[in-house]
């Protein structure tokens, strides 16, 4: 049953709903960065169009922009969303992945009648849920949230290595990769790592690093990175409040 990605969402249909919205999140582990989650509503009409999308960790970067163009222009509405350092640092990386969920899911231009989620944790929502484990390969509109999620995160990373070259952002995400953390070691932190992780910890146990001096975002301080998160209805739909 599950070689059908849509079965999820059909089962639902058959139920009675009619706007059903996969979400999933990127970036729990790296050392910096933001997560980032989306939301996707997928017209049932045009499932047929999405053969061969999956979880984003098993395509390509080539692929994944692909889709992420196709998801963009064919879904019936999505939005991104953040939560950055602080937030991470401030809540834990849990808290805050449910966070960036609930964000995206608000910022559908119309609220789904039910969530797909990706995991095992249902999202502070009033709107019906069902928690998928490993949903990115077992549901379509969970595997579309995925690369927008992914996509939007490691474009967000490539951007900020040109602030940051030091740590190779555009190379390794922000992950923990040796040369990240041997970088971490010759020049501290910036206002991108999340100083409650390991790796970041004995950084900052050792010396705690001067701030940087470029901005982590032009006119936008690093605490206030989730409400600069880019939010994005596909084409068509109505922005919320219009």
């Amino acid at each position: 049953m599950e070689d059908d990605l849509f079965w999820a969402e059909r089962n639902l249909a058959d139920q009675g709903f009619s706007r059903i919205a996969g979400v999933d999140e990127a970036g729990r582990g790296p050392l910096a960065g933001p997560v980032v989650a989306a939301a996707v509503v997928l017209d049932p009409d045009t499932a047929g169009k999405f053969r061969g999308l999956t979880d984003s960790k098993l395509l390509t970067p080539a692929q994944r922009e692909y889709w992420f163009e196709r998801i963009s222009a064919l879904a019936l509405d999505f939005s991104v969303a953040m939560a950055g350092p602080e937030e991470i640092d401030s809540l834990n990386i849990l808290v805050a992945t449910r966070r960036a969920m609930e964000k995206a899911v608000k910022g559908l231009s119309r609220a789904p009648d039910h969530l797909l989620i990706d995991g095992i944790v249902a999202v502070e929502s009033p709107i019906r849920q069902w928690c998928l484990k490993k949903g990115d390969r077992r549901s379509l509109s969970i595997a579309a949230a995925s690369v927008l999620a992914k996509v939007t995160r490691d474009r967000f990373m490539e951007e900020q290595a040109r602030l940051y070259p030091q740590y190779h952002f555009a190379k390794n995400k922000g992950y923990g990769t040796r040369e990240h953390l041997e970088a971490l070691r010759a020049f501290g932190c910036c206002p991108l790592h999340r100083k409650t992780f390991r790796g970041v910890r004995e950084v900052l146990g050792r010396s705690e690093a001067a701030p940087a001096e470029e901005p982590f975002l032009p006119g936008v301080h690093p605490g206030r990175l989730a409400e600069s998160a880019r939010v994005k209805s596909a084409p068509g739909s109505q922005s919320r409040g219009s």
